[in-house]
């Protein structure tokens, strides 16, 4: 399984660097069953990530048809607040350039890659069932803002979820999401429970069970999955 991480301006170092490390173990476990490199849209190139200025090195291009699972991070930076840009502006990507020079927040900074080569290489991605298209908090907005996963199940940040269901994706409550060849994680450190169960899924439960322990790391949480009953009630609340 050949795996490429997207870095773009402003990526949250996390979201890349937790799955990179699994699917790293997860190629000395399996005996090589496993590659993982960083890659961007632009190429070979050092990107600065949107903490601290902390820079990583993409070492090759974004190409989905090398790839067999892509995954795309979030973005870091200021949630927003009533003096920044809102999500709406990143949306559209009107306001956004010009609000960036004021605050890069997370909407500014997911609506910014819009305007590169980075949305025609994902939906290349996302329109390849031979390719997974997995993502870690804030990636999956990115993957909605540009308009690839309508109608999908998805999760993101607890912080927006709402904004997956504006954009037309069905946000999920969920740490880890699998919808077929799209598969999405929460927050930020769910980026560890989505590329184990990737490595499960892929490679198998020996090897990630091996790279669990590994990390002194247990997966957390039910992956959901568009498929068995529907709860008959809410169960909120309910002993």
């Amino acid at each position: 399984m050949h795996v490429q991480i997207v870095l773009f301006d402003g990526f949250d170092p996390l979201d890349a660097i937790a799955p990179f490390e699994v699917f790293h173990a997860g190629g000395t476990a399996s005996g090589g069953a496993v590659e993982v490199e960083l890659v961007s849209a632009e190429g070979p190139r050092d990107v600065v990530s949107g903490t601290g200025g902390l820079t990583l090195r993409a070492n090759a291009a974004l190409d989905p048809a090398r790839a067999d699972l892509v995954l795309v991070p979030g973005a870091a930076g200021p949630l927003g607040g009533n003096d920044a840009p809102g999500a709406g502006e990143a949306f559209d990507g009107v306001g956004a350039e010009a609000a960036a020079e004021a605050q890069a927040t997370v909407p500014v900074l997911l609506g910014r890659t819009l305007a590169t080569g980075l949305p025609a290489l994902l939906g290349a991605a996302t329109a390849d069932p031979a390719v997974t298209v997995a993502s870690v908090c804030g990636g999956s907005l990115l993957l909605s803002m540009a308009g690839l996963i309508k109608g999908r199940h998805a999760t993101t940040h607890h912080l927006g979820l709402e904004l997956l269901d504006t954009a037309g994706t069905h946000a999920v409550r969920a740490r880890v999401v699998d919808d077929g060849d799209l598969v999405t994680g929460a927050g930020v450190t769910s980026g560890l429970d989505l590329a184990l169960y990737l490595l499960e899924r892929e490679v198998g439960p020996q090897v990630a069970h091996a790279v669990e322990e590994l990390f002194a790391y247990e997966r957390r949480g039910t992956v959901w999955r568009p498929a068995g009953p529907v709860p008959a009630t809410t169960l909120s609340g309910a002993r």
